[in-house]
């Protein structure tokens, strides 16, 4: 019995900005636009992986939610404090430079971990971190 992971969910403030970001800057492809109850979920992914989504969601997707949480959650997000997501590239450095050109928020340059990988992070228009990991060869 195996298990995949399917989607995983990133709150963002403004969709359009985000599809800008995570299919212009990154390339990854939007697979949905759904609306409902007033709500937007966007999927994205990367092309070499069908069976794989990022779910660009609401920062709060609960048309029962309160006023008050609803505020404490969009708080949050303005901080970068809702989690973000990470990904793997083949060229860490050339990634690092399309993104920042793109003038996303840089958080950490690229540099050697002590865990075996190159990475580097930014923030994406909603304030996420996203981190970006190069396995170092051996």
């Amino acid at each position: 019995m195996g298990i995949n992971l399917s989607q995983c969910f990133i709150a963002v403030d403004d969709h359009d900005k985000a599809i800008a970001f995570y299919r212009d800057v990154l390339g990854l492809e939007v697979r949905s636009d759904v609306g409902f109850e007033g709500m937007r979920w966007v999927s994205v992914g990367a092309p070499d992986q069908p069976d794989v989504a990022i779910v660009l969601e609401p920062p709060l997707a609960d048309p029962n939610a309160s006023d008050a949480d609803r505020e404490a959650v969009n708080v949050l997000l303005a901080k970068g404090l809702l989690r973000g997501v990470i990904f793997t590239t083949d060229d860490v450095d050339a990634l690092f430079e399309r993104i920042r050109a793109s003038g996303a928020e840089v958080l950490q340059e690229p540099m050697d971990q002590p865990y075996g990988v190159r990475d580097c992070s930014f923030r994406d228009p909603a304030g996420n971190m996203l981190r970006f990991n190069q396995p170092r060869k051996a």
